[in-house]
């Protein structure tokens, strides 16, 4: 798809994908068709799995007038073809090729300027890797394929929290914390929430990787040997960085009052914080991209798929965001 004459669209363009097929996103997606955000949308699915789905779980959505086809609109399909029949909550590692499809479309139409950003439904990484196809997720995917260094970071309302390590196995973390890692991400997240977030001088607190942060070293020497140094050295860069800070006390809401992001180690350190605040609402951003990326905070929830009861908050929160980003850019 050719990105339109910018003196001929001014609102911005988003790429849906609906996520695994068999899960609750191309419900949620038809949920929100009649919506109005502000924003062309483009959601990049099978056409039939989306009319099925929105019957299946009760939801109106004209699929003919959504065709991609039909011409221009606030809200088109881009029909890709599944690889097998698809069945609400049943997993079927033969549609793998089809979700990494829809994510390449979108990838590819940012990167060209067909797309003002990118929202993404949740996959299921597990059945992918069952095909065959190695996959860490919607982050490292998109960060491959754009060549650039990016950070996880998941939005719920006035909290940020960022990630230093991503989808690894507890034992790998200590080892993927690194000085140079953390120079990396710390410059990215800074940047993106001046950039992206007008936020003018943000104030960053980094969380250590042991207890209590290590415990002046009788808990862990990570602290001590990676983590200060490299803050020490972005502060003499003008970086504003609080820590390294004990995980189990720097959610406490009076300390989060004074900071504008937090930056957890690995995931479980930090996500289930945000997500206990935040979640049905919460928003996962990568920072780092040429464009902009916005994601909900849920899985495939199979339980719920065609059942019309899943809630579309997370999903709706991430359009919005999105739309902002695009805005503030």
């Amino acid at each position: 798809m050719a990105p339109d004459n910018p003196a001929e669209r001014r609102r911005p363009r988003l790429a849906l994908t609906a996520g695994e097929p068999a899960g609750v996103g191309p419900e949620l997606i038809a949920s929100l068709a009649e919506e109005d955000f502000g924003a062309d949308l483009i959601i990049i699915a099978n056409s039939a799995l989306m009319a099925e789905r929105a019957s299946q779980a009760g939801i109106q959505f004209d699929l003919a007038r959504h065709h991609a086809s039909s011409g221009s609109g606030r809200l088109r399909i881009i029909d890709v073809a599944l690889g097998m029949p698809s069945k609400a909550g049943q997993l079927e590692p033969g549609n793998a090729r089809y979700v990494l499809e829809t994510l390449a479309i979108a990838a590819t139409g940012a990167g060209n300027g067909a797309f003002d950003a990118i929202v993404t439904a949740p996959v299921h990484k597990g059945v992918i890797n069952d095909a065959g196809i190695p996959f860490s997720g919607h982050t490292e995917f998109f960060a491959a394929r754009a060549a650039s260094d990016v950070v996880m970071m998941l939005v719920a309302d006035q909290l940020r929290v960022a990630l230093a390590t991503t989808h690894l196995p507890l034992s790998a973390v200590p080892a993927a914390i690194t000085r140079e890692g953390l120079l990396r991400i710390l410059r990215i997240l800074d940047h993106d929430l001046r950039s992206r977030f007008g936020i003018e001088a943000p104030v960053i607190a980094v969380l250590g990787l042991n207890p209590h942060a290590g415990e002046g070293g009788h808990l862990g020497r990570e602290e001590i040997e990676t983590i200060q140094p490299a803050l020490e050295q972005l502060r003499g860069e003008g970086l504003n960085l609080v820590g390294p800070l004990p995980a189990d006390t720097a959610f406490v809401p009076r300390h989060l009052e004074h900071f504008d992001a937090v930056l957890a180690m690995y995931h479980d350190q930090g996500l289930p914080v945000l997500k206990h605040a935040g979640f049905g609402h919460a928003v996962n951003v990568t920072l780092g991209l040429p464009y902009v990326r916005t994601s909900v905070d849920h899985g495939t929830a199979l339980d719920l798929a065609g059942s019309g009861r899943a809630d579309a908050g997370s999903l709706r929160a991430a359009i919005r965001l999105a739309v902002e980003l695009v805005a503030s850019r």
